[in-house]
C-alpha cells in the first residue's frame, strides 16, 4: 500500500466528517485519529502515516495507538474510567459487571470518553452505581423523568440488569400515580377507580397484544385529564355525579368542544356504576374529514425527492417514503423493527399488520442502509428498531420524527391524507381497513371522501351477470 506524505495541515483536512476524527483506519482496521491517506485516498492512522517514525504503544495493551493519560489506548483508557464510575473501589459489583461490558465494548471508545466526561446520563449513573442493589424500575420512577433516566433505563435493560417493559404502558401508570396524588381526595376516589380499573386495564390489554403505542399513551392520559376537567366543572356549578342532568351535560359539552369526545369514557363508566343518572347522553361530535392535501404533482415531487434528494438524513427519507407510499402514519412507522423487513427472490418486502408490501428498490436501498448505519437499539424482544431513538431500547418519538419531517418541508399529515385518499380509489375500504389497521367506519369515511362509493360499486359487481 502507497503512503502519502503528510503535512500538520493536510492531518486535519484528512479528517472523516461526523466520525469526529477518528473511524476504522484503511491499514490497520482500528478505530484511530485518521491523518493521513494513501494514493488512491483511504484515510490512515498516524502509525501507518509515518510507517519510519517509532510507534506509540499502549502501557496497558502494548497496542500501537492514540494514547490518552497514562499512556493508554483508548481501549484501555475506557476501562479504567467505566470502572471508576461504576465502582467504589478498584472493581465493578457484580451486579453492574454487564453493564461495565456494554459501555466497555463500544464500537467506538473515542465516543463514550467524552460521553463519561460530560453527560448527565454518564453523571447519574455514577451515582445510582453506589447502591447497585437500588437499581431497579421502580427506584428509577421515582426520579424525575428526564432524558437522562430514560437514558439510564435503557442501558440498563441492553445490560440485562432490568428486565424489560412497555415503557408507553409504564409511562401511563407513573403519570396517572404522580396526578392522582396531586389531587384533593372527592377527585381522587373518583378518578382512581376510573384510571386504574378503566384506562390501565384497557392499556394492559393493548400492551399484552403489541399494540400499545406512544400515541395511545398520550390519548388514555388525554382522557384521564377530560375527567378531572369535568369534575372541576361540576365543582364550578356546585353539583355532583348524582345530581347531573341532560341540560347540564349539554351546557359543558357546548362550553368544552374539545374535552367533549375524552370525556365520554369516563361518564359511560361513571354511569355504569351508577355514579349519574342512567338516563344521560353526550354524543360525539361528528367525525372531522381531513382538510389538508397535497397536489397530484406536488406529491410526486416529495417522492422522488424522498428517494434522490442524498442531502436529507436517512430516517427522513425513509419515513416520509413510507407516508407517501403507504399512507402509514408515524406512530407505526417508529415500531418498525427488522422483523417486519424481509427479502425472497429479489424483493424486499414490508410486512405491516401481517400483510406483506414489497418496496420498490430505492426505497429498499434506504432501508438498507438505515440499518446499516442507525444505531443498534433494540426493543424488549431484542429487535432493532428502523428508526431508533435517543435512549437504548426505545424507536423514534413520532412528535419529535414529525417536527423534523416539517424542518426538512417533508410534512407528513397532508402527505398521508393524500397518500390514503389515492389508495381508496384502488382499493375497497375494508381492505385499507385490514392492511392499515384502522377501523372500518374510518375507511368508509375515508373512501366517501376519495369519490368512492364502494357499496354502490359492490352492489352493481353483483347485479352484473
Amino acid at each position: 500500500m502507497a503512503h502519502s506524505n503528510v503535512t500538520p495541515n493536510a492531518a486535519w483536512d484528512c479528517i472523516i466528517g461526523g466520525t469526529e476524527g477518528h473511524a476504522p483506519c484503511a491499514s490497520c482496521n482500528r478505530q484511530r485519529i485518521l491523518i493521513g491517506q494513501t494514493a488512491e485516498g483511504t484515510l490512515l492512522c498516524k502509525a501507518y502515516s509515518f510507517p519510519d517514525e517509532p510507534v506509540e504503544r499502549c502501557s496497558a495493551c502494548d497496542e500501537p495507538a492514540d494514547l490518552y493519560s497514562g499512556r493508554r489506548c483508548p481501549r484501555c483508557t475506557l476501562a479504567a474510567r467505566v470502572t471508576d464510575l461504576l465502582s467504589a473501589d478498584a472493581s465493578v459489583a457484580q451486579p453492574l459487571q454487564p453493564l461495565a461490558a456494554v459501555l466497555t465494548g463500544a464500537d467506538n471508545p473515542y465516543r463514550v470518553l467524552p460521553w463519561l466526561r460530560r453527560s448527565p446520563t454518564a453523571h447519574l449513573l455514577g451515582r445510582l452505581a453506589l447502591d447497585p442493589e437500588a437499581l431497579n424500575h421502580k427506584s428509577l420512577d421515582t426520579l424525575p423523568q428526564r432524558a437522562a433516566t430514560a437514558y439510564v433505563r435503557g442501558l440498563l435493560v441492553t445490560a440485562g440488569i432490568l428486565p424489560p417493559r412497555d415503557e408507553n404502558l409504564a409511562l401511563l401508570t407513573n403519570w396517572v400515580e404522580r396526578t392522582v396524588a396531586e389531587l384533593p381526595a372527592r377527585h381522587a376516589n373518583l378518578i382512581r377507580p376510573f384510571a386504574e380499573w378503566h384506562i390501565i386495564r384497557d392499556a394492559r390489554r393493548r400492551s399484552s397484544r403489541g399494540r400499545y403505542t406512544y400515541a395511545a399513551h398520550k390519548g388514555d392520559c388525554g382522557n384521564v385529564l377530560a375527567a378531572m376537567n369535568f369534575l372541576n366543572w361540576l365543582g364550578t356549578q356546585h353539583l355532583s355525579l348524582s345530581q347531573l342532568q341532560q341540560r347540564h351535560l349539554d351546557t359543558w359539552a357546548i362550553e368544552r368542544p374539545t374535552l367533549r369526545s375524552r370525556s365520554i369514557p369516563f361518564l359511560r363508566w361513571s354511569t355504569a356504576r351508577r355514579l349519574c343518572p342512567p338516563d344521560l347522553v353526550i354524543e360525539r361530535s361528528a367525525a372531522q374529514l381531513p382538510g389538508h392535501f397535497q397536489a397530484e404533482e406536488e406529491h410526486r415531487k416529495e417522492l422522488l425527492r424522498c428517494f434522490n434528494d442524498t442531502a436529507l438524513p436517512l430516517e427522513v427519507r425513509v419515513a416520509a417514503a413510507l407516508v407517501r407510499l403507504y399512507a402509514l402514519p408515524l406512530t407505526r412507522i417508529v415500531e418498525l423493527t427488522d422483523d417486519h423487513i424481509r427479502r425472497d427472490q429479489g424483493h424486499t418486502y414490508l410486512t405491516v399488520n401481517h400483510h406483506p408490501f414489497v418496496l420498490p428498490p430505492k426505497l429498499a436501498r434506504l432501508i438498507d442502509d438505515q440499518r446499516q448505519y442507525s444505531p443498534r437499539h433494540s426493543n424488549a424482544a431484542g429487535c432493532r428498531y428502523l428508526l431508533p431513538g435517543h435512549s437504548p431500547g426505545r424507536p423514534r418519538n413520532p412528535l419529535g420524527l414529525a417536527d423534523t419531517l416539517r424542518r426538512h418541508g417533508l410534512p407528513a399529515r397532508a402527505a398521508r391524507n393524500t397518500a390514503m385518499t389515492d389508495a381508496l380509489v384502488a382499493l375497497p375500504p375494508m381492505v385499507i381497513a385490514d392492511l392499515l389497521g384502522i377501523h372500518p367506519k374510518t375507511a368508509e369515511r375515508w373512501a366517501t371522501l376519495a369519490g368512492g362509493n364502494w357499496s354502490d360499486y359492490l352492489a352493481a359487481r353483483r347485479a352484473d351477470p
